[in-house]
């Protein structure tokens, strides 16, 4: 076999197994994003519950304020009872009287509904926030078995790009580049065998003078159709 060609196959195999460990990263990456987004639902969901509880807060405090305007009120109106010498005065008095009875009724209906609503969003606030903490948990889990992972991955990886960098300095720089220049393109299937006669990245047939002279491997030959280069595995050789 040509020796550039045989070269190409060894660095294209090493150039793929340096890839193959992409997927793997992918993955360990994918399971931090989903627990990421948990993690950031949960957050979500107590953000809105403890704006919930404090705007409920606020309005239940402008209901008390306004309770204690409408009991000095009465307080006044009690005063100006002693004071009225007319009937027209007495019925104004007593109307004025129940509209801030109608008012204050009004306003302890709602504290108590408010409080009431409060107590649910406070239990439900509490089970968020326990649901948060059990997610962060597993999140740091999890981020040291991934970190773990990936460290073990970028060794293997600093082992191929050693020797990586070792063949493509054993071969020749026009070999090289032109190699690379395939690469661009068609990735990790730059170099390819020839199963069936036909070529194992477009998958197209070879007609019998380019099948031969890929047997013979001579020289380095690209598809016709394609431009990858190809090879015959020894498998096929020996048979």
């Amino acid at each position: 076999m040509n020796k550039h060609l045989n070269e190409l196959i060894e660095l294209s195999k090493n150039d793929k197994e340096i890839d193959s460990y992409t997927p793997q990263i992918e993955a360990a990456d994918k399971k931090l994003a989903k627990i990421q987004n948990k993690i950031n639902a949960a957050q979500g969901e107590l953000d809105e519950l403890t704006k919930a509880i404090a705007d409920n807060e606020a309005k239940t405090k402008g209901f008390e304020e306004q309770l204690a305007m409408l009991n000095e009120k009465m307080a006044s109106s009690a005063k100006k009872s002693k004071e009225i010498t007319t009937e027209k005065e007495m019925k104004a008095l007593s109307l004025e009287e129940d509209i801030t009875k109608e008012k204050m009724t009004f306003a302890n209906e709602e504290i108590e509904r408010l409080q009431k609503i409060n107590e649910t969003k406070k239990a439900l606030l509490d089970e968020a926030d326990e649901k948060l903490k059990a997610l962060t948990e597993e999140f740091d889990k999890i981020n040291q078995e991934v970190s773990a992972e990936k460290e073990e991955i970028e060794k293997s990886k600093a082992v191929l790009f050693a020797k990586r960098e070792e063949l493509s300095r054993n071969i020749e720089q026009k070999v090289l580049a032109f190699y690379e220049k395939i690469r661009i393109w068609a990735g990790n299937t730059a170099v390819v065998p020839v199963k069936k006669q036909a070529c194992y990245g477009c998958h197209m047939k070879l007609n019998d003078k380019t099948y031969s002279e890929v047997i013979k491997a001579d020289e380095i030959v690209n598809c016709p159709h394609c431009g990858r280069i190809l090879y015959i595995e020894p498998v096929t050789e020996e048979a």
